[in-house]
């Protein structure tokens, strides 16, 4: 398995072109021992079949869409889409087939990676996708462009999933409007409300340990995740309006999913891309960047990371 690594004197991440591009570990090294900002990946488990079960990493691409699709597919210009679920525990097909590709590197340079990948799904979807990952300064920047080539217009959207550890105390500022909700027996959402106030992330408050799995919209594109206990925060910029947002009550971690797409967009009332997704012609592309900035605030003002503090 190949591991491609990254590193500066603020941050370093482990990529696996492999296990679907994803990261197996995102750290900040401002510190006298590493701090991860995503979870630490697992790589013992495996998946039926064999091969490492990328739902277990730091982080992976979506594409071409986000999260769960119902129905076994659904209609495009009069053409019907069949879908079948594409993971062992999961009655929907979900998070697209990005994640569970092996992506090509493409170049390696001392602080950008590129990886690209050509799928043709039997369901209707065939793309090329690029995924760059950039460690610049104290922020990883995150590239993802996917062009259709297939020979029919199709819906197409993009996202990251994440997945960040609580480090104890854990509050989260990411100002939405608007979230679908589901019925607490599947995460395909049924009503789209204002957002409640104890889901209202416009103010920053702790991040809910209750279990919750909706889908946020109406959002700015940016949010901090502030680590509390630990002094440590981290900035997501991004030039997507939605994210899904996932606390299982008895997990040390959490997942804050920034997507350009509500979960299930292609039934929702209006459509695919009245809720978020965009119709690629055959050539046409698509890209969104994600940018995840560290504020360290144990640090004195004007001193580097792994610089001593003036006396």
């Amino acid at each position: 398995m190949d591991v491609l690594r990254l590193n500066n004197p603020r941050l370093g991440i482990e990529i696996l072109p492999d296990v679907g591009g994803g990261l197996s570990r995102f750290t900040w090294h401002g510190r006298e021992e590493p701090v991860a900002l995503m979870r630490t990946g697992d790589l013992t488990v495996t998946v039926p079949g064999g091969g490492l079960d990328p739902n277990q990493l730091a982080c992976y691409p979506l594409v071409p869409w986000s999260n769960r699709i119902a129905e076994g597919g659904f209609v495009v210009n009069g053409r019907r889409i069949a879908l079948s679920a594409n993971r062992h525990d999961e009655p929907f097909p979900i998070h697209g087939s990005g994640w569970q590709r092996a992506w090509q590197p493409q170049r390696l340079g001392e602080h950008d990676v590129l990886l690209s990948l050509n799928d043709t799904m039997p369901d209707g979807w065939s793309y090329r996708a690029n995924l760059r990952y950039t460690l610049r300064d104290d922020a990883l920047h995150i590239g993802l462009e996917v062009t259709n080539t297939s020979a029919a217009t199709m819906p197409f959207g993009l996202g990251l999933h994440p997945f960040f550890p609580r480090h104890g105390k854990v509050a989260l500022h990411a100002p939405a409007s608007k979230v679908w909700v589901n019925n607490g027996q599947s995460p395909l959402p049924e009503c789209l409300v204002d957002v409640l106030p104890a889901w209202d992330f416009r103010e920053s408050q702790p991040v809910p340990g209750d279990g919750v799995n909706h889908g946020f919209c109406s959002w700015t594109g940016d949010a901090t995740i502030a680590w509390t206990d630990l002094g440590l925060r981290l900035h997501v910029e991004t030039d997507v309006d939605a994210f899904v947002m996932y606390t299982p009550a008895s997990d040390n971690f959490f997942c804050f999913e920034p997507v350009d797409h509500a979960i299930n967009a292609v039934h929702l009332p209006g459509g695919p891309v009245a809720n978020g997704m965009t119709m690629l012609a055959p050539g046409a592309s698509l890209a969104r960047r994600f940018v995840f900035r560290v504020t360290d605030d144990t640090l004195a003002p004007g001193t580097s990371p792994n610089q001593d503090s003036p006396a």
